[in-house]
């Protein structure tokens, strides 16, 4: 089973890439299981056709331990697994603290030898590296984290910190930078930046993802891209980026 975390500056496209890695893992026959670590719970609304699965955090406050690993499951196209963490009641508690609850409970019940997944991915609320959003890069989750930017200024700084957590989080045995992916923004001299972001960071860019009206417009169908236009040159560069990901993981 291999797990990956992805995360990056809210409003990057973080939850639109990684549903579209999704897809294309398990358009090749994998079994994927994506897990929204979000309190907004919409990671894998777009397999769901804008349907959710009732998120865990929501699951223990109505049940305690009273319910199945069924109960945290919605299956969506493509048989993709998906899981929602959820968070905390507005104003109370710690969306850090919720991530861990959620991810125990998942072990816990058994979902995850259940499910039997090839690939786990997990999509991290922006670039928050503390608490329980490091939970994801913690030994026994996530075998490698890859960091989704553009080449905007707040990106590549939010990159970068999520880069320099990863690096001091070595001694404890968490993920390692997979490397990053860059989603293009059209900014000047954007794969330049990337580029030298992942220089200093002895990485690479993992794949590069066009800028496109198609994915609004997937979205508005309540699809993932692949789903919505397969053809698509765009389609093909998420595919690439897929394949890409297997192959620096030697799976």
């Amino acid at each position: 089973m291999l797990k990956l975390a992805f995360y990056g500056k809210g409003g990057i496209g973080k939850s639109t890439t990684v549903s579209n890695i999704a897809y294309a893992l398990a358009e090749k026959g994998l079994q994927v299981m994506q897990i929204g670590c979000d309190p907004k719970a919409d990671s894998t609304m777009s397999h769901l056709g804008g349907r959710r699965p009732t998120p865990v955090l929501e699951l223990i406050r109505k049940y305690g331990d009273d319910f199945s690993w069924q109960d945290m499951v919605l299956y969506g196209e493509k048989n993709i697994a998906c899981v929602e963490a959820g968070g905390p009641v507005p104003g109370m508690g710690c969306a850090g603290r919720g991530i861990i609850n959620a991810l125990e409970k998942l072990e816990s019940k058994g979902a995850y030898s259940a499910v039997k997944p090839d690939v786990v991915l997990y999509d991290v609320l922006g670039d928050v590296v503390c608490g329980g959003f490091a939970m994801p890069m913690r030994n026994g989750y996530a075998d490698k984290v890859y960091i989704i930017t553009s080449g905007e200024n707040m990106s590549i700084y939010a990159a970068a910190n999520i880069a320099m957590a990863l690096k001091n989080f070595q001694s404890r045995n968490y993920a390692e930078l997979g490397g990053f992916i860059l989603n293009c923004r059209v900014v000047k001299d954007e794969a330049n930046k990337v580029a030298a972001l992942a220089e200093d960071f002895d990485s690479l860019i993992t794949g590069i993802i066009p800028r496109s009206s198609l994915v609004a417009e997937a979205e508005e169908m309540q699809k993932t891209l692949l789903s919505a236009y397969p053809a698509s040159d765009i389609a093909k560069a998420y595919r690439s980026l897929a394949e890409k990901i297997m192959e620096q993981n030697n799976a």
